[in-house]
């Protein structure tokens, strides 16, 4: 993997946990469904730039998204993997996908450039 892709994907990854982190923020002043759904968008978006650096090059971006959904979407049925106590929301699984396909096409676009 280029030492350019590398850091880009490693910048993305601080992205999403820096929207996770900041969600409250955003709550306060557009409401409870940031609240409720950023930290899953943000934090599938973060997986797939995760999966993308582990993967590092040899892995087509699109089995990436494939991996890192499956990842997050098993975290949410498994309770947090029995490790986090999360609380079930069905709309919780289309805010993962939405962050995964952010993500992807994110990811797609500077990959074009």
């Amino acid at each position: 993997m280029k030492v350019n892709l590398r850091k880009r994907n490693v910048l993305m990854v601080l992205a999403g946990v820096t929207a996770l982190l900041i969600k409250s923020w955003f709550s306060d002043s557009i409401g409870d469904i940031v609240h409720d759904y950023l930290g899953n968008v943000a934090a599938s978006f973060a997986v797939f730039f995760l999966i993308a650096i582990a993967a590092a090059s040899g892995l087509h971006r699109i089995w990436v998204a494939v991996i890192a959904l499956a990842i997050v979407e098993a975290f949410e049925l498994t309770d947090g993997f029995g490790v986090m106590t999360n609380v079930y929301d069905p709309f919780d699984y289309l805010a993962n996908a939405l962050g995964v396909i952010l993500a992807y096409f994110v990811d797609s676009t500077f990959l074009r450039k």
